[in-house]
């Protein structure tokens, strides 16, 4: 498993059997751009509780945070070792596998749907109840907690409100729904909001993107680096921003050119996805070049082929989620007092789309999505 968005300083420390070897500054520089949470985790990682809970819209960071939060738990504060001052080997190597996902203390429980389902809140109760392996605590990390169905919920919360003593629960949502005020309650909360562009910009600049580059795709990221360093490798990534942004101008009211609007516009986010699949083919015949080595048993391929779906997922919703964004920009821009368009009129357009962005994660045809939001946006003249 390579390393995820955020974690490029780890590129160029020590490794050991391909783990990292990170000291406590290098495993929180993988989380960008998040100080004061960074603060508020590591102080709360000195007396941990039993429930945490990140909040923060995609991108933000919440995994990689989760992920050092538990590494620093892992690795603990104890004696160094054979004279060393400070970091001991077996410290860093509990915060590298922490940083890669691999730790095998750390288990993350995603939603292989739209939501959190009753299998998933039973996964959680029964990994949470599971002794540490290596470390002394075990740390279960639950993504899209604000996607958990009412069932889901009630179980989750009853796990939450009894919880094993050697483990400690990290629930990751975008935000929290009145629904499930209660287990948030329960949780100490941390709140990652989305990057600063420029926070991006500088950390896309850092690893060598032109400044101009660097400040045009940190708008595009919606505050996601991870977002950020994939498109500064995706030559069709103006393509598609141009395409979203003449939207408004090619519309006319009718069904027959919102349908091909939506399908060209469908066809190159699934374009798009090339770049990932392709990072995905490297990961796979590496794991199989590991497997004809060492055999298949425990080689972790189902794990990589259901991370590599969620990935695709992931990166789907994304590029939906960038274009209605550059298409309410396109809006706005023309909501201007006696421009070539009624500035209501674009304005209310606006908002439409901030309902449609709203409705993509609860929405799982896209097509109709968009055609219903096509069909009630207005016609404007060329900016």
């Amino acid at each position: 498993m390579t390393m995820t968005a955020g974690t490029s300083s780890a590129d160029d420390v020590s490794r050991i059997d391909g783990v990292p070897q990170l000291d406590d500054a290098a495993l929180w520089a993988t989380v960008v751009g998040q100080e004061p949470a960074v603060a508020l985790l590591q102080q709360a990682a000195t007396q941990p509780v039993h429930a945490y809970l990140l909040v923060g819209p995609p991108g933000a960071g919440r995994t990689e945070a989760a992920r050092a939060f538990a590494g620093t738990l892992f690795a603990g504060s104890g004696p160094a070792e054979d004279g060393c001052t400070g970091e001991d080997l077996e410290g860093q190597r509990h915060r590298g596998l922490a940083a890669i996902g691999q730790h095998p203390d750390l288990v993350l429980v995603q939603p292989e749907g739209r939501s959190l389902l009753v299998a998933d809140a039973e996964r959680i109760t029964v990994e949470g109840w599971r002794s540490p392996i290596e470390a002394d605590r075990k740390v279960i990390v639950v993504d899209r907690f604000d996607t958990a169905e009412p069932a889901a919920a009630s179980s989750l919360l009853k796990t939450i409100e009894e919880p094993p003593t050697s483990t400690v629960f990290v629930l990751l949502a975008e935000e929290v729904p009145d629904e499930h005020v209660t287990i948030a309650s329960r949780c100490v909360r941390v709140d990652l909001p989305p990057v600063p562009d420029q926070v991006v910009a500088d950390a896309l600049m850092a690893e060598g993107v032109a400044a101009d580059r660097a400040d045009e795709l940190a708008t595009a990221s919606a505050g996601s680096v991870a977002r950020a360093r994939l498109l500064a490798v995706d030559p069709a990534f103006l393509g598609r921003r141009d395409a979203w942004h003449s939207v408004p101008e090619r519309l006319d009211g009718s069904g027959a050119v919102v349908a091909v609007l939506v399908a060209e516009l469908r066809g190159l986010i699934d374009e798009a996805q090339g770049l990932l699949q392709d990072r995905h083919c490297i990961e796979l015949e590496a794991l199989t070049e590991h497997e004809e080595a060492f055999g298949a048993r425990g080689s972790g391929r189902r794990e990589l082929v259901d991370r590599h779906k969620r990935e695709i997922r992931r990166h789907r919703d994304d590029e939906l989620r960038f274009g209605l964004a550059t298409l309410a920009r396109a809006y706005l821009a023309r909501a201007v007092p006696d421009g070539p368009s009624p500035a209501e009129a674009c304005l209310s357009a606006t908002e439409r789309i901030t309902e449609a962005t709203g409705d993509l994660l609860r929405n799982p045809n896209e097509t109709l999505l968009l055609q219903a939001l096509f069909l009630d946006l207005p016609t404007v003249e060329p900016a």
